[in-house]
């Protein structure tokens, strides 16, 4: 039996895309198992799906001063010994890497051992735990064709792996989670796996009116709901969703989300018209910008920036995505991207040798 060992954290978007290729990695007779941080989300995630998992230490490589600075390099020099031991023990024929900080001292590891690396980058532009991860790694396999001429020609352009069971959602087990009805369409809100209050406020400052024309999913992160319009009818809040998020995405009509390169390839993979409204470069690498950037230029993607969300933009933005609804769903069925976890299998076999 071939083994495989799978990292990746700091974020759910680290996490998806491995979840999304461990059952075909299973009838494949692939043993999985994960090294991952002591207390990040994807502990929580991998051993809810019953995967062996191994903690390390780890820290955070930041690019501005921080006194953690000082201490996190020793973290992650623990990580790297704590990582070798565990692959000099488990002894896999692979190592697939989805990003986060977390995964450099496990790819290094991989490295000193001659153990084959793949990694994964689902943004248009590496984070830099990927940048400084690819001097260790065989091959980076990339979601975008613009991100080719940034991995110093280790790049294999596959796109984004998605989740199965995303196409096997129930509209009408959703409707009735919702407690909805089939004669008006449904829009879903998602801030991301922790939520945003800017976009929670501007659709609570709107919701009135959205709702004489939509019924109202909302996805508004932890601890986030607001008991205002708990009862409200056509509306309903959640904090997060596990198993239930494929039905809800097929109940959606239309979709107002972040741009984090997971969700906006599951939208295209699903044919859902889309709104985005990335998280803007005060509050981020601009990475969710240049992702949205790359969709509206294909065609695929209506785009609001942060800076210019109120509610009447978001109002406005609706009306335009609602009235040009087809345009959006012709350029995505054009797309030859989507779900790509064929490739990715393809490249495991031939490196788990």
């Amino acid at each position: 039996m071939k083994k495989i060992i799978m990292t990746g954290g700091g974020t759910a978007g680290h996490v998806v895309p491995n979840l999304a290729i461990m059952p075909h990695l299973k009838k494949l007779g692939y043993e999985i198992k994960y090294i991952g941080s002591q207390n990040g989300i994807e502990r929580e995630i991998i051993e809810g799906k019953k995967i062996p998992y191994f903690p390390i230490s780890s820290g955070k490589l930041r690019r501005y001063f921080d006194w953690k600075n000082f201490t996190d390099p020793f973290r992650v020099g623990a990580g790297y010994f704590q990582a070798l031991g565990i692959l000099k023990r488990e002894k896999p024929h692979l190592v697939f890497s989805k990003g986060g900080f977390v995964s450099v001292p496990v790819v290094a590891a991989a490295r000193t051992l001659k153990i084959p690396v793949l990694a994964h980058e689902s943004d248009l532009t590496p984070g830099l735990a990927n940048k400084l991860a690819l001097r260790f790694v065989d091959h980076l396999l990339v979601t975008f064709p613009d991100t080719m001429s940034k991995v110093s020609g280790k790049g294999i352009l596959v796109g984004s792996p998605i989740r199965e069971e995303l196409f096997q959602g129930d509209r009408k087990r959703a409707l009735d989670l919702c407690g909805f009805t089939e004669d008006k369409p449904v829009l879903l809100f998602m801030g991301g796996s922790i939520g945003s209050m800017k976009i929670n406020e501007t659709v609570w400052s709107a919701l009135y009116e959205l709702l004489t024309d939509y019924q109202i999913i909302h996805l508004c992160g932890k601890n986030n709901i607001n008991p205002q319009y708990k009862d409200l009818k056509g509306y309903r809040q959640f904090e997060y969703v596990g198993e239930e998020m494929k039905d809800l995405l097929s109940a959606a009509d239309f979709i107002v989300a972040r741009a984090g390169s997971n969700s906006i390839f599951e939208f295209l993979a699903l044919r859902k018209p889309h709104l985005l409204i990335p998280l803007s470069a005060a509050s981020s690498r601009g990475d969710q910008i240049e992702n949205a950037e790359s969709f509206e230029k294909e065609g695929y993607s209506m785009v609001l920036r942060e800076e210019s969300l109120t509610k009447d933009t978001l109002l406005m933005s609706l009306k335009s995505l609602s009235e040009n609804k087809n345009s959006y769903v012709e350029a995505m069925n054009r797309s030859s991207l989507g779900n790509t976890t064929g490739k990715i299998m393809e490249l495991i076999e031939k490196y788990a040798k």
